[in-house]
């Protein structure tokens, strides 16, 4: 049966074709977008310089683990002026830059590393499929708290400084 409905990472990615692997795993090929904008002056580019392919780990189907196969391309900038030459695609809404986990599977994490910590949070994720160490749970753990309270010190020096 076939049906029309297309399926993405995430904005900005293209679906280039889906394989199950030897291993029970699924693995989801995609491509970056065919123009590049550059981050400095705004310009839109289709002069590629080269690419990068990125792995990322997301949410499983049917209790299989799923591998997003990501190729973005590096772009050169058009304007002469421009002090950055080159730039890479960057896709925020999939995955943070070095991530190895789209943003969908780090707040699975995040909320399970909070609720039962370490290695029963691991063997959670393995039975979800999501296979994660404990280590990796407790990195999480102290990225989120670590934005947390960045939030919360820059909140309350404002409202000192609003105060006095």
């Amino acid at each position: 049966m076939r049906t029309k409905m297309k399926w993405s990472p995430g904005p900005g990615a293209k679906v280039l074709g889906v394989a199950l692997t030897d291993d029970d795993g699924w693995v989801v090929s995609a491509a970056g977008p065919a123009f590049g904008i550059c981050p400095d002056c705004g310009r839109r580019t289709r002069n590629r310089h080269g690419w990068s392919n990125r792995s990322l780990q997301d949410l499983p189907v049917q209790g299989k683990t799923v591998t997003v196969k990501l190729r973005l391309s590096r772009w050169r900038c058009a304007h002469q002026k421009c002090e950055r030459q080159t730039f890479t695609d960057r896709l925020p809404t999939i995955a943070s830059p070095y991530a190895r986990r789209t943003r969908r599977v780090s707040k699975i994490v995040g909320l399970l590393g909070h609720s039962a910590g370490g290695r029963p949070g691991e063997r959670l994720m393995r039975r979800l499929g999501m296979p994660v160490s404990d280590d990796t749970i407790l990195r999480q753990l102290k990225r989120d708290a670590a934005l947390v309270s960045c939030d919360a010190t820059c909140r309350s020096a404002t409202t000192r400084s609003c105060g006095s």
